[in-house]
């Protein structure tokens, strides 16, 4: 009996095939649902269409080269291409910064005097201080404030904060428990907290939370910005302003950020996408600011690029930069209450040393318009207006205390700078300086009555201003010494006190 041999090299093809195409779809079923991990890698290549031209195009090159001179040169080839291609990444990133400037100069308007400050609602409280209150009062043990951003509630700004689990363990297994308030038109801590969990919230584990489900369920190729709380007709809200990349494919292929929305998550995870319109009209956000923070920072800073790329490496002339300004974990853009509205204000100095204010950048914060104002006097900035508040307060120990967020606020069409001096621990508000930001007079007060009257022009009662409270104040000086620039411009005073006296000292130190 003669027996017929089988051919089994068929059923191996077939089984390894499909197994093949197993693996296959259980590694792209695996990389669709952890996908929002990956957004900021993806979205990095996606903004960066460099990458798209030059991989292929080193790739070509490096055949072509392999195939004329051997393997041998692989690697380098490989190593030069990352190089270069790194290299023209940090170059389109300037010509991305530049653009952006360009047209940030080009959709501003230049105004001629600031908005008033809106004395109905002075912005009193540091961030720094709200956040120790809102920790300070919370009565929730598994939880924690997180987040704090500021959120117009019942007609008033308020620091707004998420009650997030606290903990790896309340983190996997609890949703975010609410919302905490603390209004920022008070030195005293007014905190209010509303309960109730959010489905997709905010400091949960992944499968709660809110940037997950957008990343899953909406616009996967957008930038979301911070998030902030927002209370409408008790119910909570999640609103998340984003942008969306602009191409520009000259000189070199760049993107530009550009805002795309708002994003309103609701207490059962609903989510929608509204365009700047809608935003503006929705019920939930009548009054918020929804223009996003991080990019007005990002457009007045690109506007140092404004007399072109070579200008700002070489002669840097009429560029700027951002003030820096002291403030524990906040920092400008600085959202103000005006007359006309809610803005942005940014303030900028010449770049270099100089501490003068060159611009203040105006912009709406429900809209984006920019505006820009340029003084046509000599004003100083934020910068030294805290050294004015230093040298006003002769006996403060400023080892335990510091100036915080200086504020532009305006006072029938006079520009001071209003300053917060706060404990090093944020324990509470020691009190507030207005720094006049021509004559550098500083004005301090210790109530929340009393900048409401300096806001309004009105006459500071006595028993409302820090020297009637401090004995290091009662005595007037005896003199006063200006530092005067060339220009006439004050800038700087010392006040000498009947006790003090005056030591100039010549420095013959020469350099070479």
């Amino acid at each position: 009996m003669s027996s017929t041999p089988t051919d089994d090299s068929g059923s191996t093809s077939s089984t390894a095939l499909f197994v093949g195409i197993g693996f296959v779809l259980l590694l792209s079923g695996g990389i669709w649902f952890i996908r929002p991990w990956l957004h900021g890698i993806v979205y990095w290549v996606y903004t960066t269409p460099l990458l798209w031209l030059g991989i292929p195009i080193c790739l070509g090159f490096g055949v072509t080269i392999r195939a004329k001179i051997g393997s041998g040169s692989t690697s380098s080839i490989v190593v030069i291409c990352i190089i270069g291609l790194f290299a023209l990444s940090t170059v389109s990133g300037t010509f991305a910064a530049n653009t952006l400037g360009q047209a940030t100069m080009a959709d501003s308007q230049s105004i001629d005097q600031l908005h008033n400050t809106d004395p109905t609602q002075p912005r009193i409280l540091p961030e720094s201080v709200a956040g120790r209150y809102a920790s300070n009062t919370l009565n929730f043990p598994k939880y924690q404030t997180s987040n704090g951003d500021i959120t117009i509630h019942n007609g008033t700004p308020h620091w707004s904060y998420a009650l997030s689990p606290d903990g790896t363990w309340n983190q996997l297994a609890r949703q975010q428990h609410g919302t905490v308030m603390i209004d920022m038109t008070s030195q005293n801590a007014t905190v209010s907290t509303t309960t109730g969990d959010l489905k997709n919230g905010i400091g949960t584990a992944f499968y709660n939370n809110y940037r997950w489900h957008l990343l899953k369920h909406e616009q996967y190729l957008a930038d979301y910005a911070d998030p902030f709380m927002v209370l409408h007709e008790n119910h909570q809200y999640i609103a998340v302003p984003y942008t969306k990349p602009q191409f520009h494919w000259t000189p070199l292929p760049h993107t530009t950020p550009k805002w795309g929305g708002v994003m309103l998550v609701n207490e059962t995870g609903e989510s929608t996408d509204l365009s700047p319109e809608e935003a503006r009209n929705h019920p939930a956000l009548k009054d918020q600011k929804l223009y996003p923070f991080e990019l007005t920072r990002e457009r007045v800073t690109a506007t140092k690029y404004r007399n072109g790329i070579s200008n700002t490496y070489t002669s840097h002339e009429e560029e700027i930069e951002l003030a820096p300004v002291p403030g524990d974990g906040n920092d400008q853009p600085f959202l103000m209450s005006t007359t006309d509205g809610p803005i942005y204000a940014v303030a900028a100095e010449p770049y270099g040393d100089a501490q003068g204010l060159t611009e203040i950048w105006l912009v709406d914060a429900r809209t984006g318009q920019p505006h820009r104002y340029t003084p046509d006097e000599s004003l100083f900035g934020p910068r030294k207006a805290t050294d004015y508040v230093r040298q006003a307060a002769r006996k403060t120990d400023w080892d335990r205390f510091t100036p915080s967020e200086p504020l532009p606020v305006v006072i029938d069409e006079q520009l001071y700078w209003q300053v917060r001096v706060v404990p090093t621990d944020n324990s509470g508000l020691a009190y507030i300086a207005f720094v006049n930001a021509e004559t550098s007079d500083v004005q301090e007060v210790e109530s929340t009555a009393a900048v409401t009257n300096f806001l309004e022009n009105t006459d500071v009662p006595a028993n409302q201003t820090r020297e009637q409270n401090n004995a290091e104040s009662t005595a007037p000086p005896s003199m006063i010494v200006k530092r005067v620039a060339p220009n006439g411009t004050v800038v700087g005073t010392m006040t000498i006190h009947d006790n003090e006296s005056v030591q100039i000292v010549q420095n013959n130190t020469t350099s070479n």
